[in-house]
């Protein structure tokens, strides 16, 4: 036990001291906030408030850097603070952060009631709450924990979940005012700047789902004043550039995301842009990076919803992309689960099905032209071309720029209708 005890010592002191070994002017205020608490512990190793600031400051670089190893040490530290001092609202509602952040959504909605037990008035656990619940598809449960968070801080937290829930359920404009409430908060109140690039981000990609490249644009620039080379504004402006077919510049963007955190959305957005800028050998090698990736990897940055998504778009191990689908809509039930249900029953020749799926996606009302794309798709399948029709044109109506290759599909479907084709059996 003595020995566990040490080595625990030494993995949250000694191993993050060498991971951020490098020079002081390269260093972020992240970097020197966990220097300060690994150095507190070490001069009182039963310091709670120290471990607990140390865990606060690992899921700080996590979110900065996309890089989960952080969030492991984040726990250890957060666990070791609640194990000398328990019972602090503090520590077990960053913990219920940390599950959430894993996709153990049950547990980190439980762990966030036990923070609030301990602090009814930590506006921030009943956020986390919301968040879980919001993942699993409960919307209405979520809404009540944003309202109570919300009554105790209007601010950039809580305005930005809001934004989220009104945007799942159509309200664009709604979620782009509460988004944009978010940020002034965020400069009136000297929020971090990760914080607001973050809401920067979120609020350029609401512009772009309603095709507004410009204004996409202007947010995501802002997003990298805020907190320079971040990664989500990084791919955000590649994203950009891509639908502007600016792809030497794209590519760049997409490149500089993938040296931050490379996730496999963003090596897939760089393959399809290499793709459409006719440099297939190149596409083919960030293709294969992600055909590598493991599913099951205990420290990996993805979920089986991005390799699930990515394998069914680009017609690859499509037994595997279902069985991902179904795997993910055990864990969560959001609309977004079952649209990846429905396009991966789609793309294994299973339309009947995939209809059951992709009806459950869309009942919320909401504006993603991917939906309504998978929904044409699926209808144009089983023989219904009008219908099919409705919805293909509501993916170009909603945003004409919405997935590189897909724009080209839905032109493509429309003259086989015209031309009284029958549906085709792939989308490549």
């Amino acid at each position: 036990m003595h020995y566990q005890r040490a080595f625990l010592l030494f993995v949250l002191i000694f191993l993050p001291l060498g991971l951020l070994a490098c020079p002081s002017w390269a260093q972020t205020t992240t970097d020197r906030t966990i220097s300060i608490y690994q150095r507190q512990i070490q001069r009182k190793p039963s310091d709670a408030t120290a471990y607990y600031r140390l865990g606060d400051a690992y899921i700080q670089k996590a979110r900065e850097s996309g890089d989960t190893q952080y969030i492991n040490l984040a726990e250890q530290a957060l666990r070791k603070s609640l194990e000398i001092a328990p019972n602090q609202g503090g520590p077990m509602r960053h913990l219920a952060y940390v599950l959430y952040y894993r996709h153990a959504f049950e547990e980190a909605a439980l762990q966030a009631t036990k923070a609030l037990s301990a602090d009814p008035s930590d506006a921030q656990s009943y956020g986390i709450m919301g968040d879980a619940y919001y993942e699993m598809g409960q919307y209405d449960r979520a809404q009540e924990a944003y309202e109570r968070m919300i009554a105790l801080r209007k601010d950039l937290y809580s305005y930005s979940r809001l934004a989220g829930l009104k945007s799942i359920r159509g309200d664009v404009e709604g979620a782009i005012a509460d988004l944009e409430k978010a940020i002034q908060d965020g400069r009136e109140n000297s929020r971090p700047g990760e914080s607001i690039a973050w809401i920067q981000w979120q609020l350029g990609m609401e512009h772009f789902a309603i095709g507004n490249l410009k204004e996409a644009e202007g947010k995501f620039t802002e997003a990298l004043k805020s907190h320079p080379d971040y990664y989500r504004a990084l791919a955000g402006l590649g994203l950009v550039r891509g639908s502007q077919k600016r792809y030497p510049e794209a590519i760049d963007l997409y490149r500089k995301a993938i040296a931050t955190n490379p996730h496999p959305n963003y090596i897939a957005a760089l393959g399809d842009v290499y793709q459409k800028a006719g440099r297939f050998d190149e596409a083919q090698k960030q293709y294969s990076l992600i055909e590598q990736m493991d599913p099951k990897a205990a420290n990996k940055n993805f979920d089986e919803r991005d390799l699930a998504y990515f394998y069914a778009d680009h017609d690859i191990k499509l037994n595997e992309s279902l069985e991902l689908a179904k795997m993910e809509l055990e864990e969560r039930k959001d609309i977004y689960a079952y649209d990846l249900m429905a396009w991966t029953l789609y793309k294994n020749g299973k339309p009947q099905e995939a209809l059951t799926a992709i009806t459950e996606a869309l009942k919320l009302g909401t504006k993603d032209a991917k939906l309504f794309f998978h929904a044409g798709m699926i209808y144009y399948r089983l023989g219904e071309a009008e219908r099919a029709k409705i919805y293909l044109r509501r993916a170009l109506a909603t945003n004409p720029y919405f997935h590189p290759f897909f724009v080209d599909v839905v032109e493509n479907t429309f003259r086989e209708i015209d031309q009284g084709g029958l549906p085709h059996s792939s989308i490549k």
